[in-house]
C-alpha cells in the first residue's frame, strides 16, 4: 500500500530515485560505447590471436626458420600437406611457421615504431599549438619542408646509408613518421587554449604546462588514441613496402613484406601459398588495427560521454 500511494501521489520512491542519480563510471560507458562496435571486437579478439599465435605457437610447434643447411633437407615449394599445413616456400622453410616466425618481427617494429611515432608527434604538437606564434611557425614549417619529401624515398635512403639492423628499422620508421600526426595534434591544441576554461586557467596564473597536461591533453585524447593505432598500421605497411622491396629485415630473420616479395617470385609456377596466406593475414592486421582505431575514437570522444 505504501508503495502504490507513494506513486499515486506523484512522489517518487526513494530507492528508485537513487538508482536512476546513479553516476556511470566514465570508463564504463567507454568501454559500452567500444564494445557496441562488433567489428572492433572481431578486429580485437583476431589481433590477440593472431599476437599469441606469433608469439607462442612456434614454442609449442617449432619449425626450422634460421638454419638454410637444414631448409634444404625439407622439399621445396610443397603445397599444402599434413606435414606442411601451408606448404614450404623456394627455401624449404615452412610457410606457416615463416609466416609466424615473420609475423614476430612485422608486429614488434609495427608497435614500437608506431609508439615513438605518436609521443614524438603528441609533443611536438601541442607545443607547435598552444605557444603560437613564431614558435608555432617555425615548427609548422619544419614539419612542411619534411612532409616535402617523399616518405618512403626518404626511407629507403636513409637504410641505403645506415643500415638495416632491426633496431634502425624501428627508430627510422617512428622518427620520420610523426609529421602528419602532429599537425592533427596542433589543430586540437589550437582549439583549446581559446577555449573558456583554458583561459580562465591562464587568468588564474595557471603555468602553459599545466594548461598543456591538464587540459590540452585530456581533450585531445580522442585524436591522441586514433592516430596511434593508425599509426601502428602504417608502421607496419612502411615495413612491408620497404621488405617487398628488399629492404627490410636482414636474413634469417624475415618479415610478411619480404615474404612478399619472395613469394610473387613464384606465382607464375603456381605456388600461391607463398602469396595468398601471408597477404591475407598481412591485410586482415591493417585492416583491424583501422576498424579498432574507429572504436577508439568513438570511446573517447567527449560528447558520447554521459555527465
Amino acid at each position: 500500500m505504501t508503495t502504490i500511494s507513494a506513486s499515486v501521489s506523484g512522489v517518487p520512491e526513494v530507492g528508485a530515485l537513487a538508482a536512476s542519480d546513479v553516476p556511470v563510471p566514465m570508463w564504463r560507458q567507454r568501454l559500452r560505447i567500444f564494445m557496441g562496435n562488433k567489428l572492433a571486437i572481431a578486429s580485437c579478439a583476431y589481433i590477440i590471436v593472431l599476437t599469441l599465435a606469433c608469439f607462442i605457437y612456434p614454442h609449442i610447434h617449432p619449425t626450422n626458420q634460421t638454419n638454410q643447411a637444414l631448409a634444404f633437407n625439407t622439399p621445396q615449394n610443397a603445397p599444402p600437406s599434413a606435414a606442411h599445413p601451408l606448404g614450404t616456400d623456394s627455401s624449404g622453410y615452412d610457410e606457416l611457421g615463416r609466416i609466424l616466425y615473420g609475423g614476430e618481427y612485422s608486429l614488434t617494429l609495427g608497435f614500437l615504431a608506431g609508439f615513438i611515432t605518436i609521443v614524438v608527434g603528441t609533443l611536438y604538437g601541442m607545443i607547435a599549438g598552444f605557444f603560437g606564434g613564431i614558435v608555432d611557425t617555425l615548427m609548422m614549417r619544419l614539419i612542411d619542408a619534411f612532409l616535402s619529401i617523399p616518405y618512403i624515398f626518404l626511407l629507403i635512403t636513409l637504410i641505403t646509408i645506415f643500415g638495416r639492423s632491426t633496431l634502425f628499422l624501428i627508430l627510422i620508421i617512428g622518427f620520420t613518421g610523426w609529421w602528419g600526426n602532429a599537425r592533427i595534434i596542433r589543430g586540437d591544441a589550437l582549439l583549446i587554449r581559446n577555449l573558456d576554461y583554458a583561459v580562465a586557467s591562464t587568468s588564474m596564473g595557471a603555468s602553459k604546462w599545466h594548461i598543456i597536461r591538464r587540459h590540452v591533453f585530456p581533450n585531445s585524447i580522442s585524436n591522441i588514441v586514433t592516430v596511434a593505432t593508425f599509426s601502428v598500421a602504417d608502421a607496419i605497411l612502411f615495413l612491408s613496402a620497404l621488405g617487398f622491396l628488399g629492404l627490410g629485415i636482414q636474413t634469417p630473420q624475415t618479415d610478411w613484406g619480404t615474404m612478399l616479395q619472395l613469394g610473387t617470385e613464384q606465382m607464375q609456377n603456381g605456388f600461391w601459398w607463398e602469396v595468398y596466406p601471408v597477404a591475407l593475414i598481412f591485410i586482415l592486421v591493417v585492416v583491424s588495427i583501422n576498424y579498432i582505431g574507429d572504436a577508439l575514437r568513438d570511446a573517447f570522444e567527449v560528447r558520447l560521454i554521459e555527465r
